[in-house]
């Protein structure tokens, strides 16, 4: 690495390495997304780390989240422990208030930590980067109560610094679109059912096989609204291809569809909070 930026960050995995190394032994919360998949990669070089990745899984997963999660695992020959969970169990949590995000991780993490104590492993870890503590994110507050460990945001790392080292590392998830759970899907207020769940992951498994990598479908009672990343608008415009979309989305429930004029943008959702 000879550049500037190279060696900033070739010093920034050096540190990772350290944080690493120093906990001897941690649960990684692994979901298979951009974050967290660096996270596993940089672990399975450390000489004498132990360590396992746990995934969980439900009905807020979008479906092929936990295949990918996976096939990166196995392709690491790492230790990969998958977990059935359920969130809607959780009280609160189905009437999707604004705090949703912590009630979400009060599940995931204990289960985690549970792992740890079974296997005898002293830290669980996750891949919040830096760029994390900055944003909306309740699910944050649940990880200090726990004593989970953010080992990307430790040493500063942010999303792009995240990005650049997984392309370095030859991962599939160096570009891969952030994908949050299907609940996100939904207005804070509007009550998350199974059914619902699915009719999304249903829709959004009818658009990525037309072709589309970063999507939305906005569950909004009866109503489904579909965001595209910028790139792919025009792609949507075709006047075939939008009505096979919309078509296929009635088929699966929805009385009416919005094909949205604007791009997709992550945590839209969030923009009642600050109103």
């Amino acid at each position: 690495m000879e550049s500037d930026e190279s060696s900033r960050l070739s010093i920034r995995l050096a540190e990772l390495e350290a944080v690493l190394g120093s906990l001897a032994s941690v649960v990684i919360a692994y979901s298979g997304g951009v974050d967290s998949s660096l996270l596993l990669r940089v672990a399975a070089d450390i000489q004498g780390l132990r360590f396992v990745a746990v995934t969980t899984h439900s009905p807020t997963t979008p479906p092929h989240e936990t295949d990918e999660a996976r096939e990166l695992a196995t392709a690491l020959g790492v230790r990969h422990v998958v977990r059935e969970v359920d969130e809607l169990q959780t009280a609160g949590y189905a009437a999707n208030p604004p705090n949703r995000c912590y009630l979400c991780k009060q599940t995931l993490y204990p289960v985690c930590f549970e792992i740890a104590r079974e296997q005898r492993l002293a830290y669980v870890v996750d891949g919040v980067n830096h760029d994390d503590l900055s944003d909306y994110r309740p699910g944050l507050a649940a990880a200090t109560e726990l004593g989970v460990r953010h080992p990307l945001a430790e040493v500063g790392l942010t999303k792009a610094d995240v990005r650049a080292l997984s392309s370095f590392y030859g991962l599939a998830t160096a570009d891969k679109p952030a994908s949050p759970c299907l609940s996100s899907r939904f207005p804070y207020g509007t009550r998350i059912t199974h059914e619902a769940l699915a009719q999304v992951a249903a829709a959004e498994s009818a658009l990525r096989l037309r072709g589309f990598r970063e999507l939305r479908v906005r569950y909004l009672g009866a109503t489904a609204r579909v965001e595209v990343a910028s790139a792919e608008q025009a792609r949507l415009a075709d006047p075939v291809l939008r009505a096979n979309v919309v078509d296929e989305l009635e088929r699966l429930g929805f009385t009416t569809v919005e094909i949205s004029s604007s791009p997709l943008r992550s945590g839209s959702l969030n923009d009642s909070l600050a109103r």
